[in-house]
């Protein structure tokens, strides 16, 4: 085998050697094709510094990565990382030029830039009226190979971006570098049963360095983050809960905020990103917090958990009310209530009692039996999915508050909602979607001309 270039690991490595062998390893940061009989192998020394203005297009930003690349003469593949400043943390050309070449896009504070201010070619007064560094796309490369590495090309710019590379002196680990753009993952988990939870959910649990969320959830996957931070909040402090798991992010943690059933369902999701729609000074969250990437992963919430398990009561129309007033006024989930009973959807009711509000349910018994029938079914579920998984059944006339608690979801069926079954093995709930016309029409062999 014939060795090209300076690559000490391979220099060291038993292989037989030889100047005139038909294959060979070549080791550079210039591009080069392999082919069957060569293979190239470029040391990751290098970091690309990114700048650009808000709303850069990818296409504008790559265009100039390549012309820098090519007058560098270095190859994509000699490049550990891009990077820019923090403010650009959330910049959607940066995020998807990374993703392009699958590289790491690290972040420097614009105090982290500065140490390296004497060492800029183009240093700017403008740049630090703006950002507070006196160069971002230089400085981010400097930054990122450290103080012997050196710049290989100044920055280069359009009317909208800017490019800068610099080499260091030996390969680089990108952990090692500034940080990674903060990424919270709003994870439901459904009823917390492992064959109900989705792989994606699985998954970005596995991958996160740290967890967040109320104390039993976390315990319901504790054996996908065993060794990772955990920072268990009471019932109660959802503010504080997601506010926190949002500025851990912030910082460049890989963040997983655990809820059960769907994270967007009565669950963490809709205040992540009503605290991100907030102005800080109106108690929104931190401006680091706001750059960070969120994404949720669905899961089966409590309503549809139950639904499955005993049948199909929503198989047509039907809404979610939760009833508690905590945060909700009386009046807007009466007037829902009341146009869901006038509308005979299929009802599940979220929070139906608690330890001082034992009322509201009450009340949406008797607005119910207003417009349903007496014998409307009715069915009760608790720890849908998990060991002490209880279900039952009633009707609305015979639904008693004292058979419910704050753990139970409730689902009341419409008009149309059945109850099958013998009533002892075969025992189900369903609500016909209209297919009896067609069953019951009759065919045209047997239709009868007038």
């Amino acid at each position: 085998m014939k060795l090209s270039g300076q690559a000490g690991w391979l220099e060291a490595a038993t292989l037989p050697v030889a100047e005139d062998a038909d294959l060979e390893i070549v080791a550079t940061e210039e591009p080069q094709d392999g082919h069957h009989g060569k293979l190239v192998f470029h040391p990751q020394t290098h970091v690309v510094g990114l700048g650009c203005s808000r709303g850069c297009s990818l296409e504008e930003l790559d265009d100039l990565l390549q012309k820098g690349l090519e007058q560098a003469n270095i190859s994509i593949g000699a490049v550990a990382a891009f990077a820019s400043i923090d403010l650009k943390a959330d910049e959607v050309a940066m995020n998807k030029l990374a993703a392009r070449y699958n590289k790491p896009f690290r972040l420097f504070t614009a105090e982290e830039l500065n140490e390296h201010k004497e060492r800029l070619q183009n240093p700017s007064d403008v740049v630090f009226a703006e950002v507070g560094c006196y160069g971002v796309s230089e400085g981010s490369a400097l930054a990122g190979v450290g103080s012997i590495g050196t710049l290989v090309l100044e920055k280069q710019k359009t009317a909208n971006a800017t490019v800068a590379i610099a080499k260091a002196s030996a390969p680089i680990n990108h952990e090692k570098i500034g940080r990674a753009r903060g990424r919270l993952h709003v994870i439901g988990i459904g009823p917390g049963q492992e064959a109900w939870r989705t792989p994606e959910a699985s998954s970005w649990l596995a991958e996160a360095d740290e967890v967040v969320g109320y104390g039993l959830y976390l315990d319901l996957v504790s054996s996908l983050i065993r060794g990772k931070q955990r920072h268990a909040f009471p019932l109660g402090a959802e503010e504080e809960r997601v506010r926190f798991a949002l500025e851990r992010a912030g910082q460049g943690h890989n963040v997983a905020l655990v809820c059960s059933g769907d994270s967007g369902v009565y669950a963490m999701g809709a205040l992540v990103f009503e605290l991100l729609d907030r102005p800080q000074e109106n108690g929104g969250v931190s401006d680091a917090a706001r750059r960070v990437e969120v994404a949720s992963a669905p899961g089966i919430s409590a309503m549809i958990a139950l639904s499955n398990r005993i049948g199909a009561p929503l198989g047509h129309d039907f809404c979610a009310i939760s009833l508690s007033d905590l945060l909700t006024p009386w009046e807007t989930i009466q007037q829902r209530l009341e146009g869901a009973a006038i509308g005979d959807f299929v009802i599940g009711f979220y929070n139906p009692v608690s330890k001082r509000r034992r009322t509201q349910l009450a009340w949406a018994r008797e607005k119910l039996l207003e417009h349903r029938p007496e014998n409307t079914p009715v069915i009760l579920g608790s720890n849908i999915g998990r060991e002490d998984e209880a279900i039952s059944t009633t009707t609305l006339k015979d639904l008693k508050v004292d058979d419910v608690d704050m753990l139970t979801t409730v689902i009341v069926g419409c008009s149309q909602t059945r109850l099958g079954g013998d009533g002892q093995s075969l025992h189900f709930v369903y609500t016909p979607r209209g297919y009896a016309k067609k069953i019951d029409a009759p065919t045209k062999e047997t239709e009868t001309v007038a």
